[in-house]
């Protein structure tokens, strides 16, 4: 992790600004106790995507459709497993 100091931003803010856009993080020290703390922007690719539950449920599952017997009994049988 890079460190720079509060002057530093201000008088060689280019410098700085090129660390963060290399991925560095840079920790900011104001009379040498750190400030703040930059951080790079995640990668849209590595950010968190939102899961498809209707597409996993119908991987698993296909159109299977469950009666209501069926459905109680997987919940009784997950209530047993979490008490357990």
């Amino acid at each position: 992790m890079k460190t720079a100091t509060v002057a530093d931003l201000r008088n060689h803010f280019r410098r700085v600004s090129a660390w963060i856009e290399n991925g560095e993080t840079v920790e900011i020290v104001k009379r040498g106790r750190t400030f703040a703390r930059l951080v790079p922007p995640v990668p849209e690719k590595e950010a968190l995507q939102r899961v498809d539950w209707a597409a996993q449920r119908k991987a698993i599952w296909g159109n299977r459709v469950f009666s209501a017997l069926e459905v109680k009994e997987m919940d009784d049988y997950e209530q047993e497993r979490e008490g357990s």
